[in-house]
């Protein structure tokens, strides 16, 4: 990627290693040691200068350098410091060695720095490891892994990857079929044969195969990963696909997810930020900007403090600005984002699915049993709802009402509390009754929650919303849109009846109009922020989903900039949150509100609307998609989150561990 020098520690220009070595033994002599002057000069030295400063420092007073920092600092610290004094091949062979010393490995360092790194760099890795510790790091990986994902790792320890410029046009088919054979299209999948390729080919050649292959599969290569491998080969495999892809948006996304949460991972922070300070900081500050809307600078300056918060942001070297215009790097990423978003045919997966040999009457009858006499029998009343499909649950109600002459809501309603109660009748209901009953809670009461209102209606097709809005006039006998409209105010009632027609233009992206609506979006841009906003609605509310893809790719052609990043800054409120949905149409949205962090409370009512209405859809992408961005699997976290016989019915609609 990119042209000219993209770091952001380079040579200092007057640089003398025996004035600085002085300076640094002056900063730790006596008693405490002035932290400030030891940051200040380290981190305005290249690596190569750094070197020349330990050996300056050694003739002039015959003692380690490391040896004294390490005396001297603690903490996160001293580890950065220290670490930011190592040659960065040693620096990588201790992160190795870190990583499979002791129990238990740390994976996810194995990863990050196997599928990274050039040819040139593993070399450089493989011998410092063998001078370091006088051991082979092949045979020490080999000693700490298993199956495939030892196998790829061995691979990729070779540094035999081809170099840029082999690439050939025939072969580049023949690997996209050959990796659509060994996957998709068989039983199975032939995990060798993904190895080999991606393993070997050069970065240019398998860029070449990643589209051919979304041709021929209808698919990302990321998304077939997914679906195909599971565990530590799979999120290897992932990794080396984004490093081809783009180096500095893999590490944009380890930089995010080491933030990111409750706790700090600093050990990632402080190994990235070192690693990538002399190589390419710039580009992946801007990836960062581009996918998390907020800068890097921004998000250390939050998550750190102190001496280690100054020098990670010397390392970072600078803010960016939100909604600027892009690095040409960035701009060719963002269009591919938006390009690769626009193609992909994501099969969507639920995890709820019909149950066998169903037989409504005799579940109305256990469903009655467990309700009647003294307590009630939760478990039974769960393994019968939590595993039908929601037709199936109609069918039960029906007989419930027709051999019993009872009300099967009704019942579960005295019978069961709380968060289980909610959960239960929520599955229970049709969809359309569930929207309706969603839209009511969110706009009943004092307050109004405009995210369930934005979600439910931008998430939903044509058909659901003109089911919701029915089942909404005959349960509260007024309708839908008048209650939005007397709950709601300004450009943010607008685009909420605007998307209450469900009147959506549906179908394929049209290229001419996609670039006129992109560069009406871009005049409009220009405009008072009330006209900008009318605009954007027209154009947002109204358009196929495909369409809008292809808008927002020909949007970065004629700005220079992303359309998520304008809205981000330029609207605001509701509205802002409105637009933004719709530009991120697709499963994330769809947690990334709900899923409140944890530790500050479930917002079970979220939580509920999405596990109801997404388990016969796609809860099985949301799983993967959570897994993706949290580090955590969506399983884990209601496991945590959650107790009793609610989290018991929320892990079977869940359907399974990621």
């Amino acid at each position: 990627l990119g042209m000219g020098f993209r770091g952001t520690i380079s040579h200092f220009p007057d640089f003398d290693a025996n004035s600085d070595a002085e300076t640094l033994y002056n900063a730790m002599k006596g008693f405490g040691s002035n932290k400030e002057a030891i940051l200040d000069l380290i981190t305005s030295r290249s690596n190569a200068q750094r070197q020349e400063i330990r050996s300056a420092y050694k003739s002039l007073y015959g003692k380690d350098l490391i040896d004294d920092l390490k005396y001297e600092l603690t903490g996160k610290f001293e580890r950065l410091i220290v670490s930011l004094m190592r040659p960065p091949a040693y620096h990588d062979a201790k992160e190795i060695k870190d990583a499979i010393k002791g129990t238990g490995t740390n994976e996810k360092c194995l990863i990050e720095v196997l599928a990274s790194r050039t040819n040139q760099q593993i070399h450089g890795l493989v011998e410092a490891y063998k001078d370091a510790y006088g051991r082979d790091i092949e045979g020490d990986v080999i000693g700490d892994t298993s199956g495939h994902f030892k196998k790829m790792l061995i691979v990729l320890l070779q540094g035999t990857r081809e170099e840029d410029d082999v690439v050939s046009e025939d072969l580049v088919v023949e690997d996209a079929q050959e990796l659509y054979a060994a996957g998709e299209e068989r039983w199975g999948t032939d995990e060798a044969k993904f190895i080999m390729i991606l393993g070997n080919r050069s970065v240019t050649h398998l860029q070449l195969v990643f589209d051919e292959y979304e041709k021929i599969a209808e698919k990302s290569i990321e998304e077939s990963i997914k679906s195909e491998l599971s565990g530590d080969f799979e999120r290897l495999m992932l990794a080396v696909v984004q490093c081809i892809r783009s180096v500095p948006m893999f590490f944009a996304k380890c930089l995010y997810k080491s933030m990111k949460g409750l706790g700090t991972d600093d050990n990632r922070l402080i190994r990235i930020m070192i690693s990538r300070s002399e190589i390419d900081m710039l580009d992946i500050r801007e990836c960062f900007r581009l996918r998390y809307e907020k800068s890097l600078h921004s998000m250390i300056q939050d998550d750190t403090s102190g001496e280690y918060k100054r020098t990670l942001l010397n390392l970072c070297g600078g803010d960016d600005d939100l909604a600027g215009e892009f690095f040409p790097e960035a701009a060719q990423i963002a269009y591919k984002m938006w390009e690769i978003s626009a193609m992909t045919k994501i099969t969507l997966r639920g995890t709820i699915f019909p149950a066998a040999n169903f037989d409504p009457a005799s579940d109305s009858q256990a469903l009655r049993k467990a309700m009647k006499g003294f307590g009630t029998d939760e478990d039974a009343i769960i393994n019968i709802v939590a595993q039908r499909s929601n037709a199936q649950r109609q069918e039960i109600r029906q007989a419930f009402k027709s051999l019993l002459g009872r009300n099967l809501m009704a019942d579960l309603k005295s019978e069961l509390s709380k968060n289980l109660c909610r959960l239960i009748l929520g599955l229970m209901m049709t969809p359309a009754e569930f929207d309706a009953k969603m839209m009511k809670k969110a706009m009943e009461g004092a307050g109004t929650d405009e995210h369930a209102l934005i979600e439910i209606l931008v998430t939903r097709s044509n058909q659901q919303i003109h089911e919701m809005n029915a089942a909404y006039e005959e349960v509260y006998k007024k309708s839908l849109e008048d209650d939005i409209k007397s709950d709601t105010s300004g450009h943010f009632l607008r685009i909420l009846v605007s998307l209450v027609q469900g009147a959506r233009e549906e179908g394929p992206a049209d290229m001419d109009r996609a670039r006129e609506d992109a560069q009406a979006l871009a005049d409009a841009c220009n405009d008072d922020s009330s006209e900008m906003e009318m605009k954007f609605m027209s154009i947002l509310c109204t358009r196929s989903f495909p369409h809008l893809r292809r808008v927002f790719q020909e949007f970065v052609r004629c700005t220079n900039k992303d359309v998520e990043l304008i809205i981000k800054k330029e609207m605001s409120g509701d509205v802002k949150n409105a637009m933004f949905a719709i530009g991120r149409h697709h499963t994330r949205f769809k947690i990334s509100k709900a899923l409140s962090h944890r530790g500050l409370g479930t917002d079970d009512r979220a939580l509920i609307r999405i596990m109801v209405s997404r388990s016969e859809c796609d809860l099985f992408n949301i799983r993967k998609e959570f897994k993706e961005s949290h580090e955590a699997s969506l399983h884990e976290f209601i496991q945590g989150d959650t107790s009793g016989d609610y989290r018991k019915t929320l892990l079977m609609l869940c359907g399974g561990e990621d």
